[in-house]
């Protein structure tokens, strides 16, 4: 699931800094996602999702998978 997020990241050329300001998600959070630690709640992916312009299902694919 980070993956698709990272792949949206990097193809906007932003850091993850740049989404915590505009989205009020913590970087600490994304570092946490980033290393399996956490997955952040539904609210949380609502705003990330809602940064890059989708739908949460389509933050939540990773390889052509959706996960649980």
């Amino acid at each position: 699931m980070y993956s698709k997020y990272a792949e949206l990241r990097d193809k906007r050329g932003i850091t993850d800094y740049k989404v915590s300001q505009e989205t009020g998600v913590s970087t600490a959070t994304l570092s946490s996602w980033k290393s399996g630690a956490y997955t952040p709640k539904a609210d949380k992916l609502m705003k990330i999702a809602e940064f890059f312009g989708i739908g949460v299902e389509e933050l939540l694919k990773d390889e052509g998978k959706v996960t649980a």
